[in-house]
């Protein structure tokens, strides 16, 4: 399953906040700071939707400097 995490973070923390989840998480495939909206995009790969969601709850959005996240799982 592929999906997309767009995340709002503290001001000046995007790239930060990259770098470390993509150091973490073996299933991000792609992630990159952005300008607009939001301030980073994190593309994720993982079997099943309880490995998403144990990715999602337990490592993006319990990080310190992440304000807000938004998850688009593709179909």
């Amino acid at each position: 399953m592929k999906t997309y995490i767009l995340v709002v973070t503290k001001p000046g923390t995007s790239e930060n906040v990259v770098k470390a989840i993509k150091d973490k998480v073996k299933e991000v495939v792609q992630a990159d700071s952005v300008w607009g909206r939001y301030d980073a995009i994190l593309t994720i790969e993982a079997p099943t939707l309880e490995k998403i969601t144990e990715i999602v709850y337990k490592v993006v959005a319990s990080h310190p400097e992440i304000v807000h996240t938004e998850t688009a799982i593709a179909l």
